[in-house]
């Protein structure tokens, strides 16, 4: 997902990443959107799965809060975020929708809008489910 944002932004957002200073997992930072169509860009760095064991399910929740935090701090409108960890990172997808829905349920996000975009159909499936339960 990061490498499909950096080609489609441009050279810029890559020289604005560098000044900062890194993400810790479970922070996030925003950028201008640069070439792409959003106006800004989250960045949030979620948890590798290792069992759940390792404050994976606090991390990951940081993960969409912090998120939330900055789009209200540009006075963002709408959101949307891809299932954080579940590709290479292997946070279980049932999981990892779950403390999604739920986080962003519980945070009362100050933006009009939050959508999950999910990339294949057992993702979107997930994510139906766990919203369909709310």
């Amino acid at each position: 997902m990061d490498g499909a944002i950096h080609r489609a932004a441009g050279p810029e957002l890559l020289e604005r990443c560098r000044l900062l200073g890194g993400c810790r997992t479970g922070e996030a930072k925003i950028t201008p959107g640069f070439r792409l169509p959003a106006q800004w860009i989250i960045h949030t760095v979620g948890p590798v799965w290792r069992g759940g064991g390792h404050d994976e399910p606090a991390l990951l929740a940081s993960c969409y809060r912090e998120s939330l935090a900055r789009a209200a701090e540009v006075d963002a409108r709408s959101v949307a975020f891809p299932a954080i960890s579940t590709g290479i990172y292997g946070y279980p997808i049932r999981a990892a929708a779950s403390i999604a829905v739920q986080t962003v349920i519980d945070a009362n996000p100050l933006v009009d809008s939050v959508r999950f975009v999910c990339f294949d159909e057992v993702t979107h499936s997930a994510y139906d489910d766990e919203l369909a339960g709310r």
